[in-house]
């Protein structure tokens, strides 16, 4: 045999060595990294183009951390769509809301929060089209509030369950902690989130319009250290993340220079090194990533 052919040959079987061949290839490499880690793991793939799809834990209940701002957002465009509220319509920034379990009022706190500058606008008005870009590039707690105060928490989960989201669950707002105290807490699986991006990446949330506003906002998100980190610059990631206490997610669509979609949920919970918890799912997306291109 030519050298230069052998060469080549070798070459090929160490790449092979690297990337997953096959989804079991691809669900070996991942438990491989997620059983490395102390903490709870889930993963829900999706290939948008193909159909492929891996699910490993997906029916995990999580905290659902900021990854409900998504639901939130669907909803006020399915009641904009109704017709029940004017996107561009401005309403009142307030920082008094009323907990689920017994209506107290509580506050936010801006040190306790993403973003600050909403604050300042308190007895100002803002327009809704700006509190929901708000709450999803930046995660801003009081937008969320804001805006889970227009829309109500419980037409948030049903409306999920009409898209086929059985699990998710969106009760309150942010910082309740009366209700957090109770167990009363936002929640998700990995395999719900999976079918509303899923929807979502077919233009059949709401309207084909509507699904493509929405992932335009997703597009701008500021918090990239999961799925995006590790893939090269003209990979698009339309995308929220979720953080809290020894908990770290990441949930969206990542679009490939040549057309085709895949959607990623990647949660965690219990994680024993928040930051090397943070580093192994973002290699997990590039083993999707590598699996997805090879």
């Amino acid at each position: 045999m030519n050298k230069w052919l052998f060469t080549l040959l070798v070459l090929g079987m160490l790449v092979s060595c690297d990337h997953a061949t096959s989804l079991e290839d691809l669900r070996e490499l991942i438990e491989k990294e997620f059983n490395a880690e102390e903490g709870t793991f889930a993963l829900a793939f999706h290939n948008v183009s193909t159909g492929e799809e891996l699910l490993i834990n997906a029916d995990e209940s999580f905290h659902a951390a900021s990854t409900m701002k998504t639901p939130v957002m669907i909803e006020v465009y399915k009641q904009a769509a109704e017709g029940l509220i004017n996107i561009n319509d401005s309403i009142m920034v307030k920082n008094t809301f009323y907990s689920i379990v017994d209506s107290s009022t509580y506050e936010l706190n801006s040190t306790d929060d993403s973003e600050k500058d909403l604050y300042n606008m308190v007895g100002q008005k803002r327009a809704i089209s700006d509190l929901v870009y708000d709450m999803i590039i930046v995660s801003s707690n009081l937008a969320t509030n804001l805006v889970i105060d227009l829309v109500d928490a419980r037409k948030v989960t049903e409306t999920m369950r009409e898209i086929g989201a059985m699990d998710i669950s969106v009760l309150r707002g942010v910082e309740d902690i009366k209700a957090f105290r109770q167990g009363l807490s936002n929640s998700t699986t990995a395999y719900d989130l999976m079918v509303i991006y899923k929807k979502m990446a077919k233009h059949a949330i709401v309207s084909p319009q509507a699904s493509k506003e929405m992932i335009e906002i997703l597009k701008d998100q500021k918090f990239n250290e999961i799925i995006p980190a590790h893939l090269p610059d003209d990979v698009i990631v339309a995308h929220k993340t979720g953080v809290i206490t020894a908990l770290h997610h990441d949930s969206g669509i990542v679009m490939l220079p040549d057309g085709h979609q895949y959607v990623l949920i990647l949660l965690s919970k219990d994680l024993g090194d928040f930051d090397s918890g943070t580093e192994r799912m973002a290699k997990v997306s590039k083993l999707v990533y590598d699996h997805t291109t090879n």
